[in-house]
């Protein structure tokens, strides 16, 4: 049986937190920050969670992480 390998895209995209949870960073945080708000480039600064929905999708490209 040969070994599962890791999706790299998703390996570069999501980090795993202490609990088990993946967590990620958002986009559009790069550039053309002058007409964004305050207040959506402090909320693109965080880490954020992926959903519960989208967990069994991401331990399937992620098997070993």
């Amino acid at each position: 049986m040969p070994k599962i390998k890791t999706n790299r895209a998703a390996a570069k995209r999501f980090k795993r937190t202490g609990s088990g949870k993946y967590a990620y960073s958002k986009s559009f945080s790069s550039h053309i920050l002058t007409k964004k708000s305050r207040k959506r480039k402090r909320t693109l600064r965080k880490r954020h969670v992926i959903d519960k929905s989208n967990m069994k999708e991401l331990r399937l490209l992620l098997p070993n992480g």
